[in-house]
This record gives C-alpha cells, sequence and structure tokens, in this order.
C-alpha cells in the first residue's frame, strides 16, 4: 500500500553525516517500492520541523542516529502529533541510549555485561580508575563515538583532547577480548550474526563507516551453539528493553561467555551497515525491510 513517508535525517548530533547517508539511502528505496517520501534534514528548530510534519504524514521514518533522534526525545514530539514511525518508542529509546541504565536491566534479564565504574571526565583524565585494559565511552552516545580502548603499557591518555564534549562523565568498562559480534532483530526473531573483524585496532567510528574499514563475516565463523546464543540474547535483549522494530545487540564473546556491550534502536541504514547486511543473507531486501519497517510503524498511544 502507498503512503505518504516522512523521512528524518542529518540532525545535530555527532553522527549527523552518518544519518544524512542513511536517510538517502532509506528515501529511495522507499519510492522505488511506490511510497511517496519527503526527506527532511532535522535541524534544532523543532517549529520548522512541525511545519514540514504538515500536513500529518501517513507514517515517519526515523533516520536520525546520536542523542535527540534516537534517545527518545524525537520520540516523544512524534507521539504528541501522533504519527506513527520507525524503530522503538520513546521509554525504549531513552533506556537504550542510557548505557548504564540499560546494563541494570540486562543482567536483571540473566544477561551477561562487562563490568564497568562511571566517573567523572577529571578522574579519568587524572589516571586509571580500573585495571587495564579498559574502555573510556560516552555515557549517551552510540556509533563508537568519543570511545577509547587503554591497553597495558599505553601512554596514551583518555580525554586529553580538550575537544571532548560528551558530557562530565564517563564510563570506564572492563575491555573484554575475542570476537566482535553483532545480530539484528526483527520484532521477535533475530536475522543472524555477524562477525566484525578490522586492522584499526578496534571497531571504532572511521571503522563502521569508513569504506574497506572493517569486514563483515556473515554467517559468522562461530560454532552454531555460540551463534544461537547470541541471537537468544539479541532477541531477550530487544525484549528487556521493550524495544520493537528493528534493533542490533553488539557483543563481545571471549571465547567462553558472549559480554553484551549495548543495544542500538536505530541500526545504520548505509551501504556498509549491518542490518542491510544481515537481512540480505536472510533473504530480505533492502526495499523489503524498510517497506517492512513503514508497515510496522506506530506511536506509544
Amino acid at each position: 500500500m502507498s503512503r505518504h513517508v516522512a523521512v528524518l535525517m542529518g540532525g545535530w548530533s555527532a553522527e549527523r553525516e552518518v544519518s544524512l547517508v542513511s536517510g538517502a539511502a532509506v528515501s529511495n528505496a522507499l519510492r522505488e517500492v511506490g511510497h511517496e517520501v519527503t526527506s527532511i534534514d532535522v535541524q534544532r528548530d523543532m517549529g520548522t520541523l512541525m511545519t514540514r510534519l504538515f500536513p500529518r504524514p501517513d507514517a515517519v521514518f526515523n533516520a536520525l542516529h546520536g542523542r535527540y533522534g534516537e534517545d527518545g526525545c524525537v520520540q516523544g514530539l512524534l507521539n504528541i502529533l501522533q504519527v506513527p514511525y520507525t524503530h522503538s518508542g520513546m521509554l525504549a529509546s531513552a533506556l537504550a541510549m542510557d548505557k548504564p541504565m540499560a546494563k541494570r536491566l540486562f543482567e536483571a534479564a540473566g544477561i551477561a555485561v562487562a563490568e564497568h565504574v562511571i566517573a567523572s571526565k577529571a578522574d579519568v583524565a587524572a589516571g586509571d580508575v580500573m585495571d587495564r585494559p579498559y574502555v573510556v565511552k560516552p555515557i549517551n552516545e552510540g556509533s563508537s563515538v568519543g570511545v577509547h580502548i587503554v591497553q597495558d603499557g599505553d601512554n596514551f591518555e583518555p580525554l586529553a583532547d580538550t575537544d571532548w564534549g560528551h558530557g562530565e562523565h564517563v564510563m570506564v568498562e572492563r575491555f573484554v577480548p575475542g570476537k566482535e559480534l553483532t545480530v539484528a532483530v526483527m520484532n521477535d526473531r533475530a536475522l543472524g550474526v555477524t562477525e566484525i573483524t578490522t586492522n584499526r585496532g578496534f571497531y571504532d567510528y572511521d571503522a563502521k563507516y569508513a569504506e574497506g574499514g572493517s569486514i563483515h563475516l556473515v554467517p559468522a565463523p562461530v560454532d552454531e551453539d555460540v551463534s544461537a546464543e547470541a541471537m537468544r540474547i539479541a532477541v531477550l535483549a530487544h525484549e528487556s528493553l521493550a524495544c520493537r522494530g528493528v534493533s542490533r545487540a553488539d557483543m563481545r564473546f571471549d571465547g567462553d561467555t558472549l559480554y553484551l556491550l549495548e543495544v542500538n534502536t536505530q541500526p545504520g541504514m548505509t551501504p556498509t551497515s549491518l542490518v542491510p547486511e544481515q537481512a540480505a543473507v536472510a533473504g530480505i531486501s533492502f526495499t523489503e525491510l524498510v517497506d517492512w519497517m513503514v508497515e510496522n510503524a506506530e506511536y506509544d498511544a
């Protein structure tokens, strides 16, 4: 059924450029299947956004990434307007973006997570707040924005960069060695398991989005029981946060235990993105994927 779909893209988070690429790909795919598409580069002026959403579209495809776009803020506005939108609702989006709170919910569901501490930026800059190796990351960003790994023997000082703009507190998390695995979930169905490798040291922002920055092995070359457990964890995490639509669970496997790192409630939809790649292996084309997401769009009543 043909619908009028507004695609929200861009925004003003650290992930603006990625969102623009996602939004363009989604817009083209939706037009291919016959939808009328209005592409909106979202700015801080909410009055302008509301004007662009009039007359009210049948659905919104939320291709925003990062803060304000996937942390419940835009979702709240769309709830007020009663416009159905893709991906998770306001509460699930806010919980997933708040890494400490999400980890509490995962632990309560029986999912293993890496131990962590929340420390001030000043304390982290002054010295180790956890035995090395560890990971320093923002509390509420995605796409590995601002993430640093501190290894034994490193002279690197995390947060020494004066351009750090991710708040006064950070998460310091035990580094889990091993394989980087990720699982896409469509409602209650896990699509598969991908192993991600990179020659950049770790799967940082550049490795995620630069051409050739990473290699995706799908299906992941792991034992069947590991693959099954990764998919079970991804669905359980999706349900624990009350996500809907599509999400992606990122994990580390140290050879014995799968540790859930985070759930991304609005995974990238770029040419190098993981969810469209897993969907394709599962027999779902990119146009079928985004069309399904629009058909299943809803708002929090």
